[in-house]
């Protein structure tokens, strides 16, 4: 016959298992047979690093009575920026074009049928920046091109793998000085590790100190972009063998 002890009440979940099989909670796994005890314990780990990479968003709005003027006069405004941002330093593999769009505008009228009054064409593209502390400045030299339309940013880690290492290994230390508790407590010891389950990783991005770009001056101060701390972090699932 197999016991089963359930807690509720705890984040941590400990299966006493008398019996020769251990069933898994989601995917019904199925564990090797023991004559001991197995603990399944939940762990948390955040690790915490500046982010040296920035996203930003920026292109150009323009409007013209026909599609056909809107569109050359986006062109034209478009390849000044392009230009600055080239200037700035972005490599052509940080810069993706992420939409172009050509729409009529209306003029509503009571009791009388939407009519066409011009058109809007923009031109939207995607940068990377991986000098953060140059980030102020890339803004500002976008709007003095032309750019009337700018969003972001949005920071990162370039290579977060060594964070989510030192988040993993906190949270197996985790884990396991649990499980030394749990063996304590029953008068038992930690055998071995029967299994380990990664969750999904974290990921928590700070938000950015800057509402707008604002128009270069040659005299004015960059527009300030604080990165802050990004934090980044791993869950494991790990099952203990416990015994005497």
């Amino acid at each position: 016959m197999t016991a089963v002890r359930w807690i509720p009440s705890m984040s941590t979940l400990l299966l006493l298992v008398a019996g020769t099989a251990f069933a898994g909670s989601a995917a019904a796994q199925t564990l090797p047979p023991t004559d001991g005890t197995l603990l399944s314990v939940s762990a948390h780990a955040e690790a915490h690093r500046v982010p040296d990479v920035a996203t930003v968003s920026a292109g150009v709005v323009t409007q013209a009575a026909d599609a056909n003027a809107a569109m050359r006069a986006n062109a034209q405004e478009m390849d000044k920026v392009m230009a600055a941002v080239r200037a700035a330093g972005i490599a052509e593999r940080d810069i993706q074009t992420s939409g172009i769009n050509l729409n009529p505008q209306y003029r509503y009228e009571e009791n009388q049928p939407p009519r066409i009054t011009g058109y809007q064409a923009s031109n939207t593209v995607s940068l990377k920046v991986r000098d953060v502390g140059k980030l102020g400045k890339v803004l500002d030299a976008l709007v003095a091109s032309g750019a009337n339309q700018v969003n972001g940013p949005s920071f990162e880690v370039d290579k977060p793998e060594a964070a989510y290492d030192e988040a993993r290994r906190a949270a197996l230390e985790q884990a396991q000085a649990r499980a030394e508790m749990y063996a304590k407590t029953l008068g038992l010891r930690v055998r071995r590790i029967v299994s380990i389950s990664e969750g999904e990783q974290g990921f928590r991005p700070p938000v950015p100190m800057m509402a707008r770009a604002q128009a270069f001056e040659a005299k004015a101060a960059d527009t300030a972009v604080a990165p802050g701390e990004t934090t980044l972090a791993a869950d494991l699932d790990v099952v203990f063998e416990l015994g005497r």
